[in-house]
């Protein structure tokens, strides 16, 4: 396994993929930015990574995986890994950056409150994260068995990915607060106190590891059928 996190790492990761990963948990600094959107483009790593320019598909990553003396599924798990690991280390980022991010967002506020921000608001940002971190296991639901029925499926795999992902958001940072009934959906996450809000992080980690532990099998049994 350490050896396959390895290649991925060192022959298969684009270094497009460290740039995105690196620079847009840097759009948090933006005042009045939709807080959840910067999310999405963890998503856009996905075809970087899998299709790459002289890399994944286009070099035949995956046959040369099948080919090393490693089972399917070690090929599918190392894969897995990895996009969690870009995942969180883009979390990571925009966490050290959330206290610079709430001066910004104070400093350039009436009075010294917060501005707006479309969607949920800094108060909630614990909570963003529980959401965003669900809506990623929700992708990966999309994208790996689909990629993996047959290896070949980036554009349709990525395509859909990332229109369940922008639909779960909506649904959760756009549509709920507004809809009539549920106007106290945004004040439970951004005002129910750090407490609550952690616990939903909790929860929506364990949903995380639960829903990968799914897509794993589904998609390792997938590629043991594809046949190079």
């Amino acid at each position: 396994m350490k050896a396959l996190l390895y290649k991925e790492f060192k022959l298969a990761m684009h270094p497009i993929c460290y740039i995105f990963i690196a620079l847009f948990p840097f759009m948090i600094l933006i005042p009045a930015y939709p807080l959840a959107i910067g999310f999405i483009y963890v998503l856009t790593t996905y075809p970087i990574l899998f299709l790459g320019a002289n890399k994944g598909q286009q070099s035949n990553d995956l046959l040369y995986s099948t080919l090393l003396p490693v089972r399917k599924k070690d090929i599918v798990r190392a894969r897995i890994f990895t996009v969690a690991i870009m995942q969180f280390a883009y979390i990571a980022i925009m966490c050290c950056l959330y206290p610079l991010a709430l001066l910004i967002y104070k400093s350039v506020g009436n009075s010294g409150e917060q501005i707006t921000i479309p969607g949920l608001t800094l108060d909630g940002f614990v909570s963003v994260l529980g959401i965003a971190i669900i809506g990623f296991a929700i992708a990966d639901l999309i994208f790996f068995p689909i990629y993996y029925k047959n290896g070949k499926s980036i554009v349709m795999s990525t395509l859909l990915t990332i229109l369940g992902f922008v639909l779960y958001l909506a649904i959760f940072t756009i549509i709920l607060v507004y809809i009539p009934g549920c106007e106290g959906y945004k004040t439970f996450l951004c005002d129910s106190g750090v407490g609550v809000q952690f616990i939903i992080l909790g929860a929506a980690l364990v949903l995380y590891v639960a829903i990968h532990i799914l897509v794993y099998h589904i998609s390792s049994k997938r590629l043991e059928n594809v046949d190079f």
